[in-house]
């Protein structure tokens, strides 16, 4: 009898517990489900925005472009390519403010003749283990820029998307890469690889023309346009030993690119709206 009355407070004990802890999951859904119906709602509100306002929003973007040289850089590379990334803000009123970053990378390299000085009368080089070693020569630079300019809402699907004019200002730095794949070059090693990589750097300027597009849907959000760069760079070793001599020149480093990038909106927030009777 004193088990079975056991058992059976037991059972009731367990039953309250169940229900309790039931009733506690069901106020735990549905308290997320509120939350999920809120954000669901906000981005409908926000991308309403987009098609109807002038919004103020950040945005980040990953671009690819490629690049023909000019002025001095002619000389030293061919064509390249360059990838990076830009923070943006656009104000409401289509005003765009942005920091960039770009790794350019290439293999069209004008000055090949740089490593004859230590390689035999028909352009061998022999390393230190007495075999012949293959070197390549690649083009490797970065830019970083911070931008400003003006985006007019035109031939697009709301205010938000247009032709787009921005200015920058930065820094840009590139050299001739010396991969030695055999590893037995001793004369292209620590401070004597400096010798011969041209590294060059200073001030650049940026001018692009190009068109952003807003998905009403926010599905494609994207822009494409023309850039030029201007780069006021100078040699930062200062001696090149295959030629022997200082390198203290000023250059003028032109880059022509045609750019593509896809943007993520961070934050589609609708303007403040008062209405009066």
């Amino acid at each position: 009898m004193i088990r079975l009355e056991i058992l059976g407070r037991i059972n009731i004990q367990y039953a309250i517990l169940s229900k309790n802890c039931t009733f506690v999951n069901m106020k735990k859904l549905l308290f997320i489900s509120y939350l999920l119906l809120i954000v669901f709602i906000k981005n409908l509100q926000a991308q309403k925005a987009v098609e109807t306002d002038t919004i103020s929003i950040p945005l980040f973007s990953a671009h690819l472009q490629m690049q023909l040289p000019g002025g001095d850089l002619t000389n030293r590379f061919g064509y390249n390519a360059a990838v990076g990334g830009t923070f943006t803000y656009k104000t409401n009123k289509n005003w765009m403010w942005s920091f960039e970053g770009n790794f350019m990378f290439g293999n069209q390299i004008k000055e090949n003749n740089i490593l004859l000085s230590i390689g035999t009368s028909d352009s061998n080089i022999i390393g230190s283990n007495g075999q012949l070693i293959q070197v390549r020569l690649l083009e490797r630079g970065f830019s970083f820029m911070g931008k400003g300019g003006k985006l007019f809402p035109v031939w697009g699907p709301n205010k938000n998307s247009g032709l787009t004019l921005l200015g920058g200002i930065g820094f840009l730095q590139h050299k001739i890469l010396i991969e030695n794949l055999g590893d037995y070059l001793p004369q292209l090693s620590g401070d004597y690889l400096k010798g011969y990589d041209r590294l060059s750097n200073g001030l650049a300027l940026s001018q692009f023309i190009g068109y952003y597009y807003f998905g009403n849907k926010g599905r494609a959000n994207f822009y494409v346009g023309l850039e030029c760069t201007e780069a006021f760079t100078k040699n930062r070793r200062g001696y090149n030993y295959d030629s022997m001599s200082y390198d203290t020149a000023n250059r003028l480093d032109l880059l022509y690119g045609l750019k593509f990038g896809w943007f993520i909106p961070i934050n589609k927030k609708a303007p403040d709206k008062y209405y009066t009777k």
